[in-house]
Order: structure tokens, then sequence, then C-alpha cells
């Protein structure tokens, strides 16, 4: 369960937004819009422990998640605009890499599948340094075919996808919410998902 409550954001002197509270639990999507500089990526940003808010409380199961640290962490995976790629290394060295770190192997069957899904067959092994923005951006978001990680936060996950990609990433987050877990998603593009979602606009 992830609650929020009551949260604010300023930045120097302007109050992003105010008073933001919503309720997930197991199954459940929240989708997060408004216009460009109305707070989302500084929302998603507290939501995962990288910003404190300057006012209200984020809790994880019951607990406030400045005090869970590595334990909610281990439970939550970010895709934001920071990639956490390494350029001298593969796409798919990256991902698995990536999911070796967080203890969570995969074989590299199941990568390059995340990389056929997410449409970089065709880049699977070459360097990071190599691609274009998109396709790095692309590198990161097929840990969503991988992850078994409970609270997803995704911020504008279908910018620079084709079709086919956007409809795999509705797909995988379907199957998310199917198995239990719990999203929160920024997008100005229509996911076209088979869950329904809760939705909350922001902005001051």
């Amino acid at each position: 369960m992830l609650e929020v409550s009551n949260l604010d954001c300023v930045r120097g002197e302007r109050r992003l937004f105010h008073d933001v509270s919503f309720l997930l639990r197991s199954g459940e999507g929240l989708l997060i819009t408004g216009e460009n500089g109305s707070g989302k990526t500084s929302l998603l940003r507290m939501l995962v422990g990288l910003t404190p808010p300057f006012a209200g409380t984020i809790n994880w199961k019951t607990r406030l998640i400045k005090h869970l640290g590595a334990e909610y962490r281990r439970e939550l995976l970010y895709c934001g605009h920071p990639l956490g790629l390494k350029d001298s290394l593969s796409a798919t060295e990256n991902l698995q890499s990536i999911a070796s770190l967080v203890n969570e192997p995969v074989e590299l069957s199941v990568v390059q599948d995340a990389l056929e899904r997410i449409g970089l067959q065709g880049c699977a092994h070459m360097p990071v340094r190599a691609l274009s923005q998109g396709q790095k951006r692309r590198v990161s978001l097929a840990r969503l075919f991988l992850s078994r990680r409970t609270l997803w936060v995704l911020d504008e996950p279908l910018t620079a996808l084709d079709t086919k990609a956007s409809q795999h990433v509705a797909q995988a987050v379907d199957r998310h919410l199917d198995d239990g877990g719990i999203a929160v998603i920024t997008t100005h593009q229509d996911m076209a998902l088979a869950s329904p979602l809760q939705t909350m606009r922001i902005g001051a």
C-alpha cells in the first residue's frame, strides 16, 4: 500500500502543487497529469525518495519511506529522466548488470526478448554510447519486462516510442497490475491500458 498525504512542493518562491493526497493498494495504478512545469516529475522524485516534500508524508505499507531506506528501494522500480546506464556496456550488458546489482539475475534470452519488445532487436549488442537518446531510453524501459518489483514509478514512459513499443509497455503495466503490483505514471499520451487507472491532475 502506497499512501500519500497532503504533499506540498515548493521551488524557490513558487508553489508547484499543494495538498496532494492519494492511496494505492495492490493491483491499483495512478495516472498523473498536468501542464509542463506543474511538478509531475517533482512528485515522482518525492515518491521514490530522491526529493523531500516541502510538507506532507509518504508511507509504504503504513511506514514512512524516509525510515525504510534500502527496504523500500528493493520494492521500487523507477524509470525517470536519468537513465542510469553505462555508456561502455551494450544494451544487453546494461540490463544484465542492473539485474545482478538488484539481485534479480535474468537469462540472456529473457533480456533479448525484452529488448525486442521495446524495439531494439538490432541494437542489443551495441555499446550504449552509440545509441540515440531515444534508444537509450528504450533500454531503460526494457527493465519493465524483467522487473519483479512491487511499485513502479514511470515518468513519461511512452516518449519516443513507436506504436508497437508503446503497446508492449502498456501490456507490461497491465501484467504488473494484474499480478498485484502498484504503478504511478505520468504521460501526455494514451497508454491504451486494459486496467483502469485512477487519475489526478496537479498544479497550483
